[in-house]
């Protein structure tokens, strides 16, 4: 299902029409649909021939894009909140301009460590892709994170359909919907949950869980340890250590070379 950005104020979302200082007017980013994409699709989309300010992504012209993944290296300024989304297929810079009250209220609840979906601007700057941020929501439900990757595989695939009827031929960055490696790593908590019964792990266990189940974690061979976990998700000492005791007894981590290195079982 495709979402007007006049759509944001519902469910959840905080829109601001003064988000985005950039030349495109509100009114021009309402009259372009949302396009459901995971990070790698939006690191090889290409500009489109008719107008620099879009992009070519499964052959389709995308202007607002929307987005979900793990919040990294939040930087807070008096005019704009910057961050890292990192969805398992890869990372993406974000900028989320700060107006008014309302909107200094959504970023203050943006935190490291936790997931995020992001309505916004796809955009090239000094070479590198980055999204201008219109409306950010905490992910409540891990079925979440699932249920965008089916979006984006469906956008996908229809389009790579369309593309066969009117063409005959496939959009040439068709592999950029990959879900993340090994496909567990950014829906870690959905799909882990088919082979384990997560019921009854706290927030903080699932945190932890997500972030050991990361690509940049899950490629370090002796395992992460858990200051730097403690670091990148603000939580106590004490309490990354009750959730490796409580993750470790339920069989979703183990300890490498010494009681502080940890890995997911799921690698």
């Amino acid at each position: 299902m495709m979402f007007e950005s006049s759509q944001f104020d519902g469910a959840g979302f905080v829109s601001s029409q003064t988000a985005d200082p950039s030349p495109a007017s509100a009114k021009s980013r309402d009259a372009q649909p949302m396009y459901p994409v995971t990070v790698k699709q939006m690191v090889e989309a290409i500009p489109s021939s008719d107008d620099k300010s879009n992009f070519l992504i499964d052959g389709v012209t995308v202007y607002n894009v929307k987005t979900l993944g793990m919040v990294f290296d939040k930087s807070a300024r008096v005019t704009d909140v910057s961050f890292v989304i990192d969805d398992g297929t890869g990372r993406i810079g974000c900028t989320r301009w700060v107006n008014d009250p309302q909107d200094t209220q959504e970023v203050e609840e943006l935190t490291d460590g936790i997931y995020v979906r992001v309505h916004g601007h796809l955009r090239s700057y000094q070479g590198k892709k980055q999204i201008v941020v219109y409306a950010i929501r905490p992910v409540n439900d891990h079925n979440e994170i699932a249920n965008h990757f089916l979006e984006c595989i469906h956008a996908h695939c229809s389009n790579n359909k369309l593309q066969i009827q009117n063409t005959g031929s496939v959009a040439p960055a068709s592999s950029s919907v990959s879900t993340p490696n090994n496909a567990h790593q950014a829906v870690s908590s959905s799909q882990v949950s088919q082979e384990y019964n997560l019921d009854g792990l706290g927030n903080i266990d699932k945190l932890v869980l997500d972030y050991l189940q990361l690509p940049s974690s899950l490629s370090q061979e002796k395992g992460v340890h858990r200051n730097e976990i403690a670091q990148k998700l603000k939580i106590s000492q004490e309490k990354i250590i009750e959730a490796m005791e409580s993750l470790e007894s339920e069989g979703l981590v183990y300890s490498t070379i010494d009681e502080f290195h940890y890995k997911s079982t799921a690698s």
